[in-house]
C-alpha cells in the first residue's frame, strides 16, 4: 500500500467518522423524548467508532505518525501531574 492509497483511506475514515457522527447528532431526543434508535443499533454505531479508531492508529503506525500530543515549539515538552480527588464521606 503506497502512500497515496494511505491517505484516500484515511479521507473515507475521517469521512465515515464525520458521517456517522452528524448522523447520531441529527436522531438524538431532545428533552427527554424517546430515542429513535435500538440498543442493537447503538452499539453497532459504537462498534463502527471503534474499528474507524482502530483503522486509524494501524495507518498512523504505518506511516509512522507521531502519536504524541502536540506541544509548544519554544522546546518545553508539558510536564502533567495527576492529581486524584477523594469524594469526602458524609458525617452527620
Amino acid at each position: 500500500m503506497n502512500t497515496e492509497e494511505l491517505s484516500k483511506e484515511q479521507q473515507i475514515l475521517r469521512l465515515m467518522r464525520k458521517t456517522l457522527g452528524n448522523v447520531v447528532r441529527d436522531v438524538t431526543p431532545l428533552g427527554g423524548r424517546a430515542n429513535p434508535l435500538t440498543d442493537s443499533t447503538i452499539q453497532d454505531i459504537k462498534d463502527c467508532f471503534g474499528l474507524i479508531s482502530e483503522r486509524e492508529k494501524e495507518l498512523a503506525e504505518i506511516l509512522n505518525f507521531d502519536q504524541a500530543k502536540p506541544y509548544y515549539a519554544d522546546g518545553e515538552k508539558p510536564n502533567s501531574n495527576v492529581i486524584s480527588f477523594v469524594k469526602p464521606s458524609k458525617e452527620e
